[in-house]
């Protein structure tokens, strides 16, 4: 046996992911790893992948013993078998385990009295041969026969799949989803994986290669092209592809050329498997496609139905004024009738524009107009947001509840989709969704299919940010449409004498910064430095606020670029030891590069909407279980637990990238500027980093670095089609008959 393995009864498990990775204690039986001979009869920890494991079988576990700093000696699994039990006593125990219900000690004991130490075997060879015991009932026989073979099946595919070259956690993904069909179906497409299952098709191609698939068949080359199509959409934020691009994203992975003139056939052949569709000169998959019809579609059908009418709404707008202190101007209020009166409204502005307190006076209004009780208005009314952290300022702001929209729309782990859907359609009224500008064209499509067909839908965001991590450009394309009614706020209020940011913003949304941009304000200040003093310019302003008692959890420093000298992976370790620095009394755990610590700063990389944790959510670490690898996290509260598996959804948090800061305020956003970011340097992005601070902004840096940002107008274009079919569907609308 070459490989290294431990062997042993499996006693307890104390972590069990929901994908099959767990942490347990094996009694060791036998080994051939020297550092585990001291171990022999008593128990070692071990990590993996796993279908089952039942306490007191034996199993033979294959991997690496890893040293951890903190945990010592563990086991790190990479394959398991099954080692059935081959003494009488040990199969008699088997047989009247759980595992066969029904079947008790002495039943077990005839049978292997009859068929002998080895019956297992006998009965997974010839199951008739149960027939030979006495007093077996057909019905106990059968369930003996089904565990027994269910039993063995399931480790038979699972080794199978890890010597194909399968890691644990893929096997018991496609074991998962095929069951006993596994076999047949990797035999029949293994291509297949790619599209069902996401597995990488580098992963699954390599495997299919060793099977002896050839390289131009066509089940590689089309799942090839489906991998490549996803690739440049998400890597692009592309609703639709170019078949040249295609083409060259596929010859990256497949490395050969004598297919060239039959691409077009592949591409039809994908078409009429309803996996893409081809419209025109574009390429979409067909699940985007969709998602932007339905999009057209009902928009269309909310366009088509008449307004609501309040005779009195202009007096209930000049009584809320009234009551709550505010003048609104007419675009504000023609932002409030509109949002009341019609089915599907936009209001896009900047900071300081007035969009938060226009959302409460819609809510407030609506209540009062329909004269819904406070208590009912969580039943009519829905406030919505695609992050965490912007629902909560949705729901401050209005003093009412508020839900990212995976819970609104409540997301299913099990099944990858949302209970709330077109044929469970949500009751309320109006849904008011601010941050927009963050929803991809999935996630908005799935909005639309959970609610009701007369929904009063108003959508608020910022045009002049970023768009999307998700592909599309939603809130630009739905405004540059001119197809639905859009209020433009542009006057600006959230500023006194000495402030600075929200001109700022609205300077740079201009491209016309004032010459006097580097005078201190009581809002903002520009510290001028060169590139390599950024890094203790940043450390020196920490210190001073720390001394100073100001929160740190406020304040917020970002920047465009993860690597190089003032790169977000370097700061974050130098600002990792400024404001958290090691002490005895803080447990640490590392991960890769990465060394957490309790108290640290904690940043949110994927959407988790079944711990209510999203993408962009911050948080600060409460805990560290040492004996268990664990991290807890409390983000606003929700503390959320990560285990190894998980650790590739977190990062530190004391620098962030801009992008990921989207959706989010801080009272204090530090910015630095260096020419070393040049070629992510552009107004978007700046504009919204700028915009993400409250009350304090510090720029530091070259100032030349900054005014080359606001004036480089460069956008990553996206292939998007849901404004013309805007469009179309208007003209369309007009020309019948």
């Amino acid at each position: 046996m070459d490989q290294k393995y431990i062997k042993g009864s499996f006693s307890r498990s104390f972590f069990e992911g929901n994908n099959g990775y767990l942490i347990g204690l094996l009694k060791l039986k036998e080994t051939n790893i020297d550092v585990f001979e001291d171990y022999i009869n008593k128990t070692v920890t071990f990590t993996g992948y796993f279908d089952s494991l039942n306490p007191n079988d034996t199993y033979i576990l294959y991997g690496m013993e890893v040293e951890h700093p903190r945990f010592g000696l563990q086991f790190n699994v990479t394959s398991y078998e099954k080692v059935k039990p081959t003494d009488k006593l040990g199969v008699i125990a088997f047989l009247s385990s759980d595992l066969f219900p029904g079947i008790g000690e002495s039943i077990a004991k005839n049978i292997v009295d009859t068929l002998g130490e080895n019956a297992l075997d006998v009965i997974l060879d010839d199951p008739n041969s149960l027939r030979s015991v006495p007093k077996l009932s057909e019905k106990k026989r059968i369930t003996i026969i089904t565990n027994l073979e269910k039993y063995d099946e399931s480790h038979k595919v699972i080794v199978y799949l890890s010597d194909l070259g399968f890691n644990m956690r893929e096997a018991l993904a496609i074991y998962n989803m095929y069951k006993s069909y596994t076999m047949d179906k990797v035999g029949e497409d293994i291509y297949d994986l790619v599209d069902t299952l996401s597995i990488p098709f580098t992963k699954v191609d390599k495997i299919a290669i060793d099977m002896g698939y050839s390289r131009d068949d066509k089940k590689r080359i089309e799942a090839c092209i489906i991998y490549s199509m996803l690739n440049i959409i998400f890597n692009n934020g592309d609703t639709y592809l170019n078949k040249l691009d295609i083409y060259k994203e596929v010859m990256k992975y497949l490395n050969m050329d004598n297919y060239v003139y039959s691409f077009d056939e592949y591409l039809k052949s994908l078409e009429a498997k309803s996996k893409i569709v081809i419209d025109g000169e574009n390429y979409y998959l067909k699940g985007i496609w969709d998602d932007e019809e339905y999009i057209v579609n009902k928009i269309k059908k909310l366009s088509n139905i008449d307004k609501t009418i309040y005779k009195h709404i202009d007096d209930e707008i000049e009584r809320y004024e009234k009551i709550e202190g505010i003048l609104y101007n007419d675009n504000q209020k023609k932002a409030i009738k509109d949002a009341l009166e019609g089915n599907i409204t936009i209001i896009t502005g900047g900071p300081g524009t007035g969009k938060t307190t226009i959302i409460k006076a819609i809510v407030d209004i609506y209540s009062e107009l329909n004269k819904y009780r406070s208590k009912d208005m969580d039943k009519h009314i829905a406030l919505l947001a695609p992050t965490g952290r912007a629902s909560k300022r949705m729901s401050e702001a209005c003093l009412m509840g508020a839900s990212t929209i995976h819970r609104f729309l409540k997301w299913n782990k099990e099944s990858e989709d949302f209970s709330v859907n077109e044929f469970n359609k949500d009751e309320h009224d109006l849904i008011i969704v601010d941050e927009v500008s963050m929803i991809d064209i999935s996630l908005f499509a799935s909005l639309l299919k959970g609610t009701k067909n007369d929904i009063k839908l108003v959508l608020v965001g910022d045009y002049n940010q970023l768009p999307s991590v998700g592909p599309g450009e939603l809130l630009k394309d739905l405004i540059d449409s001119n197809m639905i009614n859009t209020i433009h706020l542009d006057k600006l209020y959230r500023q006194n004498e000495d402030s600075y940011i929200v001109t700022l913003a609205s300077e740079i949304k201009d491209n016309n910064i004032s010459e006097n941009f580097k005078e201190p304000r009581m809002d903002y200040v520009f510290l001028p430095c060169t590139s390599y003093m950024i890094k203790e310019s940043i450390k020196n302003i920490i210190n001073k606020m720390i001394d100073k008692d100001i929160n740190m959890n406020k304040v917020q420093v970002m920047a465009p670029m993860y690597k190089g000298e003032v790169g977000i992976d370097n700061l974050n370790k130098v600002l990792q030891d400024t404001i958290n620095p090691s002490s005895n009394d803080k447990l640490e755990l590392k991960s890769g590069d990465i060394l957490y610590r309790e108290g640290d700063k904690i940043l949110c990389l994927l959407n988790m909407p079944d711990d209510n944790v999203y993408n962009g959510d911050i948080g600060y670490i409460v805990q560290i279980d040492v004996s268990k690898n664990e991290l807890y996290v409390s983000f606003d509260g929700n503390v959320v637990k990560f285990t190894p598996k998980d650790f590739n959804k977190i990062t530190l948090g004391y620098i962030i990238s801009i992008h990921k800061s989207q959706g989010s305020e801080f009272d204090t956003v530090i910015l630095p500027m260096s020419n070393s970011y040049n070629r992510m340097l552009y107004r978007k992005l700046i504009y919204t980093g700028v915009t993400r601070a409250k009350r304090k902004l510090i720029l530091l840096g070259e100032a030349d670095a900054f005014l080359y940002a606001v004036s480089n107008n460069r956008e990553e274009v996206r292939h998007t089609d849901l404004k013309n079919k805007l469009i179309n569907m208007y003209k369309m609308y007009l020309d019948r008959p």
